[in-house]
């Protein structure tokens, strides 16, 4: 008789291949925004006369949107925590408070692109504002994935509860979405701090 079970992959295995391909994914992605913090760098200064970052960047609503998406992270955090616990209704209220914070986040992005547009600063304009947009705007998509996948997490969890793919799925959840706020913290630190420096 011919055994077949040692040629077929065990849940285990699966689970290390989809962790694996999650890493190569955000790998990629840190190529992406290297590369796009590279292109912001050598334009930063080629604003074809119109106007550089110190003349639209408002700091003390960036630095707002900034705590909005650390605090998010934190709460992010203690869904972790709350997955520890395997405490089903505090990883529900975390993860709608998350869900809460980086729709205000992303709110508060839009709405200064509105503004800038509105302003007649378009991406158009000059080479700094292209890289602008096309970094923060890159980010912005990333945040509106994240949401995405949170609110079709919490409505698995509503439905089924907390199964072993679910958990598997939070976990990863929690790696973009950190990722993404480290991401944040560059272009708040590249972009906009030092654009008014």
């Amino acid at each position: 008789m011919i055994r077949t079970t040692s040629l077929q992959p065990t849940v285990h295995e699966d689970e290390s291949k989809s962790t694996l391909g999650f890493w190569i994914y955000l790998m990629t992605d840190c190529i992406i925004f290297a590369t796009l913090f590279a292109v912001y760098a050598v334009m930063q200064n080629n604003t074809f006369g119109g106007p550089g970052g110190s003349d639209i960047f408002d700091i003390p609503f960036v630095l707002i949107e900034t705590l909005l998406l650390l605090t998010s992270s934190y709460t992010m955090g203690l869904v972790l925590l709350a997955l520890h616990r395997r405490d089903l209704s505090q990883i529900k209220i975390w993860l709608g408070l998350t869900f809460m914070l980086g729709a205000a986040f992303l709110g508060m992005e839009l709405y200064e692109f509105r503004h800038l547009i509105h302003e007649g600063h378009t991406w158009q304009q000059s080479g700094f504002l292209s890289a602008y947009f096309t970094l923060v705007g890159t980010h912005g998509l990333h945040i509106l994935v994240g949401l995405l996948w949170i609110a079709v997490l919490l409505a698995i969890i509503l439905r089924r509860g907390l199964s072993a793919s679910v958990r598997k799925r939070l976990l990863l959840l929690s790696l973009f979405w950190h990722f993404l706020d480290i991401i944040w913290i560059f272009i708040f630190t590249i972009v906009y701090l030092a654009g008014v420096l």
